[in-house]
């Protein structure tokens, strides 16, 4: 691995991607970002799957910090996380430079 890629919090990176890496949990996001902010109810009107799988991509996404909630008794609230999008498109960004800069030229 390059030196450029060892500055690159790889751990987090593998956070981000890996739930980024459904279609659904791509959809919601997509969804929220729409929005400055909207409910569950919401998002399992948009989506058509189960409340328990809405609730399980959302548990996901806010584990890996891409999303928060915030409890409006009784229900919870939902926005995107506006800092860690910053920090995943920085490290999405330094990956693919540092990937792309160093490729091998095999493939040409």
């Amino acid at each position: 691995m390059t030196d450029e890629r060892n500055d690159i919090d790889l751990e987090r990176l593998a956070r981000f991607a890996k739930a980024m890496g459904h279609p659904t949990r791509l959809a919601i996001l997509a969804f929220l970002a729409q929005r400055s902010s909207c409910y569950f109810g919401d998002i399992h009107e948009e989506l058509p799957i189960a409340k328990a799988t809405v609730s399980q991509h959302l548990k996901e996404l806010k584990d890996a910090g891409l999303i928060q909630g915030e409890i409006e008794a009784p229900r919870v609230k939902y926005c995107l996380n506006v800092d860690n999008w910053r920090l995943a498109r920085a490290l999405f960004d330094r990956f693919a430079d540092a990937c792309l800069d160093n490729r091998a030229s095999c493939c040409r």
